[in-house]
């Protein structure tokens, strides 16, 4: 799908300097909105998805392409080295530096803590010892991941989703490493850089098959941009444990490249995790971005 207008209740919302929130699941079309209304409307288009701040994914994170980036200005994308810590909090610091040039900010992306963050606000947990982070995701991978959901604060254990190692891991590492669970920080939580009633907050809903078809769809074109032969490149450097090697699709590929899948089924098993991964941010879209205006779409 591509927006060649935007729909006239939107441009109406966006006429004027307000920030503007854009989320949705991954190939829903959340960036080409974001583009028409920087080019319609005016403002800055600012990154809000975990993987495409990293420099070493370009195709297989589908960043914003060279033509699109030359059509509005973009801030976040592609600038944090692969083996950097680069956080929650890191994030939001420099989203509120990209929102003080006097142009209004377009945040767009997949990322749902991103945009809790930034409407509710960040606890300001401390720096978590590299140790502790170790010696977690070393569990995960060697005990299980119920291993490590067994060990969680109570609390933790029934807000978080147990099934998504990154969010156990957070949530155990800090739990280790001051003694308070992860949901005791939330509740010291200044307040937001971007309230919601401060902003016009969008959330793509699509139709699930209708979506699938779009994941499969891009996936074909990012492998003849060249995603294989970006997975191939950075071979070298591949850390499992980093948040930069969790792209989606990229464990696949890699197998394919070291002899244990022929290319169909890593193309077939990437495939199905990007559905995977649509179907969590939907779950959680759903519930955490109710008050949001829904961009409903359809085949």
């Amino acid at each position: 799908m591509h927006i060649n207008a935007i729909p006239d209740h939107i441009a109406q919302a966006c006429s004027d300097l307000t920030p503007v929130l854009i989320a949705g699941p991954t190939a829903s079309g959340k960036s080409e909105l974001a583009l028409r209304i920087a080019e319609t409307c005016g403002g800055v288009i600012i990154n809000a998805d975990a993987l495409q701040v990293y420099t070493c994914w370009n195709v297989l994170t589908a960043r914003p392409p060279a033509d699109d980036l030359a059509r509005a200005q973009h801030r976040l994308y592609g600038h944090v080295a692969h083996d950097q810590t680069y956080s929650v909090g890191t994030w939001l610091t420099e989203v509120k530096q990209a929102s003080q040039i006097n142009v209004r900010p377009i945040v767009v992306g997949g990322t749902g803590l991103y945009f809790r963050a930034l409407t509710e606000g960040l606890a300001e947990i401390p720096s978590i010892p590299d140790s502790t982070r170790t010696m977690v995701w070393k569990m995960i991978e060697g005990d299980g991941l119920e291993s490590a959901v067994s060990q969680l604060a109570t609390d933790d254990a029934a807000s978080i989703d147990t099934n998504n190692p990154a969010r156990v891991a957070r949530a155990l590492e800090v739990f280790l490493s001051t003694g308070q669970s992860l949901k005791t920080w939330h509740k010291k939580t200044p307040p937001p850089l971007m309230p919601l009633k401060d902003v016009k907050a969008f959330c793509f809903d699509v139709e699930t098959d209708w979506l699938n078809t779009r994941i499969k769809k891009r996936f074909d074109i990012m492998m003849e941009l060249g995603a294989l032969q970006e997975v191939e490149q950075n071979l070298e450097i591949w850390n499992e444990t980093a948040p930069a090697f969790q792209a989606i699709g990229a464990p696949e590929l890699r197998k394919y490249l070291q002899g244990d899948l022929d290319l169909d089924k890593a193309r077939d098993l990437a495939v199905i995790s990007t559905h995977q991964y649509a179907k969590r941010q939907r779950t959680w879209f759903r519930k955490r971005m109710q008050n949001w205006y829904k961009v409903q779409i359809s085949p």
